[in-house]
């Protein structure tokens, strides 16, 4: 039994090194001059006029300098994102397992159709909870299954956090497109009014001097 487990704890590690190492499909989500909204394997050119926002990505929003070193570590080499529904009771249960062992954690919000879209691409699937500890995806919550990964990950068992440590709030997987620019209508040139010429009266015997 004893061997079982471990061939099965080294199996989940190098899954977890393996997936981590390998470099994840980018894909982009990029707003047009007009308005339109599309997704691409290949960014348009800077000077396009495009705003283009990297799907999966999670800038600043975990703040590293306020974790202990070893949590820091772990959470660098393997960040966790939580893929979760605003009413959904596995995904408050998944959320709660989460803050309960200490795990900080970046939660993504799907609320429009377009987020269910940018989630597919980004995870494979639609499933709510999904999480993703550093590149691996695990579809729907399981204690036990989210519990192995993260210790094989490196994650501690019990809580590492400060006191004092504040989850970054959720916020929704994609940004709503802006509304097209309203085109102003130019207003009417005036014509300036033309002089009147005088109208020359003839004189008597219509000789015009």
């Amino acid at each position: 039994m004893e061997l079982t487990m471990n061939k099965t704890a080294r199996t989940l590690v190098a899954v977890l090194s393996a997936a981590a190492c390998t470099a994840a499909l980018a894909q982009y989500k990029v707003i047009g001059p007009d308005g339109k909204v599309t997704y691409t394997d290949t960014p348009p050119p800077l000077n396009s006029g495009s705003k283009i926002t990297r799907l999966g990505e999670n800038p600043s929003v975990v703040s590293q300098a306020s974790l202990p070193y070893e949590l820091r570590q772990v959470a660098q080499k393997y960040p966790v994102t939580l893929y979760a529904l605003k009413t959904c009771d596995p995904c408050d249960a998944g959320r709660a397992y989460l803050r309960g062992r200490g795990v900080p954690f970046v939660e993504k919000l799907v609320i429009t159709g377009e987020d269910g879209e940018a989630m597919q691409r980004i995870t494979g699937g639609r499933d709510a909870p999904t999480i993703s500890i550093g590149a691996q995806v695990l579809r729907g919550f399981s204690a036990d299954n989210w519990g192995s990964y993260l210790d094989n990950a490196g994650y501690p068992r019990e809580s590492k956090l400060p006191t004092n440590y504040q989850f970054p709030d959720a916020t929704p997987l994609t940004e709503p497109a802006p509304p097209p620019e309203k085109k102003t209508a130019k207003p009417a040139v005036q014509q300036q009014p033309q002089p009147v010429q005088p109208v020359q009266q003839p004189t008597p015997g219509n000789i015009k001097f």
